[in-house]
C-alpha cells in the first residue's frame, strides 16, 4: 500500500506540473508567505519540478526572522536585571542583537529558559515567587492565541510575577506593505495555512480588490503546494485575481472563532517594527489596557542600548523577496547556521537557513 500511495502521489504531481507548464506563457513570480512553506518547498524539491518560468520567492513568513534588533536588545536588557527569568522558544537564543544574544547572556549567568509552550512559564512563575518571569511572545496570528490564553490563565491563578514582552505580528498588513513597495514584484501569493486557520479568508480580500493579485491559502504537503501553484498560474493565465482556499480541510472561511475571541480579549492592534520592512501601522499586537499589568514594558521599564545592525547583512531585502540569500556576501561564509549574523539564518524556517540546508547545489555555483 505505501508504494501504491507513493505512486499515486507522484502521478498526481506529474499531472499538476504538466498543467502548470501548459498554462505558463510568461515568467511569473510567486511569493510564499510562510516559513513552513519555504522548508516544505525545499524538502520536496518543488523548485526543481516547476518550469523555469515559475519563480518561487520567500517572504516575511518566519516569526524569528521578522523580529527586529531592538526587541532582542530589550530582551537582553531584561535578562541582565536581577531576579528575572526569561522564558522563550529555543530559536530566539541564537538571534543576534546589536551587541549580544540571549545565548551569550545565558553563558555569563543570565537565567534564560527554553519553553515549548508559553503555559510552561506559569509553572516557572509559581515555583519562583521571588522572581519576575518574562515570556518572549513572538509569532503571528497562529501562535498569539496561546500567548493570550496564558495571560488569562495567569490572571485566573493570581500570578503577579508573570509578564510578556510582546512582538506578535499580523500577516495581512505585511502583505499590504509588500504590495505598496514598488521594488517588490509579485504576481501571486501562497498564503500561510496556519495563520489562515485562525483569521479565515476575509482579511486577504483586499489583495484582489485593491491590487488585483491572486492569492491561494495553501496547505503544507507537496501536493498542496503544487496544486496551489497550479491554481495561481491558472488565475494569472485567465487574468483573474481572487483569494482561493486550497487548504479547506483545515481553514474555514471564518477562521477559528474561539481563538479570535481570546486574541481580542487580551490584545489590541498596534504599530510594529518588522525587520527589513520598518514600522507598519496596525501590524502588531500589544496587551490591551485591561491586562496591561502583564505587559513588562509598562510594569518594568528598562534601559536599552542603542540598536544597530550589521551593515552587510541583507536579511531585510531577503524578507521582501528583493534578493536571494546567495546574493548576500555573508551567506555561507561568515553567516552560517552555527554562527548566524542575520535572523534569517537562525530559525529552521528562515529563508537563508533553508537555502543553506537544502539549496547548496545551487548557491555553490
Amino acid at each position: 500500500m505505501p508504494n501504491n500511495q507513493g505512486d499515486e502521489i507522484r502521478q498526481a504531481a506529474a499531472v499538476l506540473v504538466k498543467e502548470i507548464d501548459r498554462l505558463v506563457k510568461q515568467p511569473v513570480r510567486i511569493m510564499e508567505v510562510c516559513g513552513t512553506h519555504t522548508v516544505a518547498i525545499f524538502r520536496a524539491g518543488i523548485r526543481q519540478l516547476l518550469p523555469s518560468q515559475v519563480e518561487l520567492v520567500s517572504g516575511p513568513g518566519c516569526p524569528v526572522c521578522v523580529t527586529p534588533n531592538d526587541y532582542l536588545d530589550t530582551a537582553i536588557a531584561y535578562s541582565r536585571c536581577d531576579d528575572v527569568i526569561i522564558t522563550t522558544f529555543g530559536d530566539m537564543l541564537r538571534v543576534p542583537g546589536s551587541s549580544s544574544s540571549l545565548r551569550a547572556e545565558k553563558a555569563v549567568g543570565a537565567d534564560v529558559r527554553i519553553v515549548y509552550s508559553p503555559l510552561e512559564s506559569l509553572d516557572i512563575a509559581a515555583s519562583n515567587p521571588g522572581k519576575k518571569i518574562i515570556f518572549l511572545a513572538i509569532g503571528f496570528e497562529a501562535t498569539a492565541p496561546t500567548a493570550a490564553a496564558t495571560v488569562l490563565t495567569a490572571e485566573k491563578l493570581g500570578l503577579d510575577n508573570f509578564y510578556v514582552l510582546s512582538a506578535h505580528k499580523l500577516v495581512p498588513p505585511a502583505l499590504r506593505a509588500l504590495m505598496a513597495d514598488r521594488k517588490v514584484k509579485v504576481d501571486g501569493f501562497l498564503l500561510p495555512g496556519h495563520v489562515s486557520a485562525i483569521i479565515g479568508e476575509q482579511p486577504y480580500h483586499f489583495l484582489e480588490r485593491e491590487y488585483h493579485v491572486p492569492a491561494i491559502i495553501a496547505g503544507f504537503e507537496p501536493l498542496d503546494i503544487l496544486q496551489s501553484v497550479y491554481m495561481l498560474v491558472k488565475q494569472i493565465h485567465t487574468g483573474t485575481a481572487v483569494v482561493e482556499n486550497q487548504y479547506s480541510r483545515v481553514v474555514k472561511p471564518g477562521g477559528n472563532q474561539v481563538a479570535r475571541q481570546v486574541l481580542a480579549q487580551v490584545y489590541e492592534e498596534a504599530d510594529a517594527t518588522w525587520r527589513g520592512i520598518g514600522v507598519m501601522q496596525g501590524s502588531g499586537l500589544r496587551v490591551n489596557s485591561k491586562y496591561r499589568r502583564f505587559d513588562v514594558r509598562v510594569r518594568l521599564p528598562v534601559q536599552v542600548e542603542n540598536t544597530c545592525e550589521d551593515a552587510a547583512c541583507r536579511c531585510g531585502e531577503v524578507l521582501r523577496g528583493l534578493v536571494k540569500p546567495a546574493d548576500c556576501l555573508l551567506f555561507g561564509k561568515t553567516c552560517v547556521p552555527e554562527h548566524p549574523v542575520g535572523s534569517c539564518m537562525v530559525s529552521v524556517e528562515g529563508t537563508c537557513a533553508a537555502w543553506y540546508k537544502y539549496g547548496a547545489w545551487r548557491w555553490q555555483k
